[in-house]
């Protein structure tokens, strides 16, 4: 068998492609399911971060009239995390709860599905302003969400 190129690299893009895909899926906990659940960290996770979408407000509030080079440039560092930690509290909403812990047969399935849901419209317009109102709604819908996944002593 000779090695032949032209059939050797449609292999190997096919590989890195599905390596690609992979790692795109292992940010998600994680679908499988793995039965590994710890509901009330992944609230707390995303206290944190909006306690960061909170400081990145304050801070973008505070540097917002100064014209310097590395003042603009914190700015849009602090830009960049809010949206980034935003998001992150998406993903989780999304990605796990959503998908793995609200449940139709649950029977306050429609009261759960409307917290959870406004947790990511809260999350969507604190990516979209500098308010520090929307911020307190963001950490206000996190908060609603407690009594559904309290802490377990293990």
């Amino acid at each position: 068998m000779q090695f032949s190129e032209r059939r050797f690299l449609p292999v190997v893009f096919a590989l890195f492609g599905l390596v690609g895909l992979w790692a795109q899926g292992v940010q998600a906990h994680c679908q499988i399911p793995c039965g590994i659940y710890d509901d009330h960290a992944r609230v707390m996770a995303m206290l944190e971060d909006a306690a960061t979408v909170e400081k990145a407000v304050k801070l973008i509030g505070e540097l917002s009239g100064k014209t310097d080079a590395q003042s603009q440039n914190q700015i849009v560092r602090w830009v960049v995390n809010k949206e980034q930690h935003a998001q992150k509290i998406i993903a989780t909403i999304s990605d796990y709860f959503l998908t793995q812990r609200v449940k139709a047969d649950q029977g306050d399935y429609v009261e759960r599905l409307t917290k959870h849901h406004a947790v990511i419209v809260a999350a969507m317009k604190a990516k979209q302003n500098a308010d520090m109102a929307y911020v307190t709604t963001l950490k206000g819908s996190i908060e609603a969400l407690l009594p559904y996944y309290p802490e377990h002593k293990h």
